[in-house]
């Protein structure tokens, strides 16, 4: 049994992701992740409170600031260096399988072959 983190969804990877280039409130997430999964990842607005109280608890983003902004709480998240660390290590992943089945596709023998490096270069 491994001891990696199991594979991160898709709206945590591109809620993560929205906040690479710095803090955003909860409507700017929604669209960048929308923007950046090419509209696959649409958030409901509590589906993404929700996430990004999950996220805040696991220590992967933080609360940037709060203010009332037309008598309402305007949130603003910002990504952790967990949170960062986390989203790349799944990037890497990802693209380790990219590159397994593109590999495979094209070459069958390299696809093995970069499998194992893949492997022998995950961290333990």
């Amino acid at each position: 049994m491994s001891d990696r983190p199991p594979a991160m969804r898709e709206p945590t990877y591109f809620v993560l992701a929205s906040l690479l280039t710095g803090p955003l409130h909860g409507y700017a997430i929604m669209q960048r992740a929308q923007e950046l999964s090419d509209g696959r990842v649409r958030l409901a607005t509590g589906t993404l409170y929700t996430a990004l109280d999950r996220l805040t608890a696991e220590g992967y983003v933080r609360l940037v600031r709060e203010e009332i902004v037309n008598g309402r709480a305007r949130r603003s998240y910002g990504l952790t260096d967990a949170g960062s660390a986390a989203l790349r290590a799944e990037a890497v992943r990802m693209a380790s399988a990219a590159r397994l089945v593109t590999s495979q596709a094209a070459d069958p023998a390299a696809g093995r072959a970069a499998d194992r490096a893949a492997r022998k270069a995950r961290p333990a």
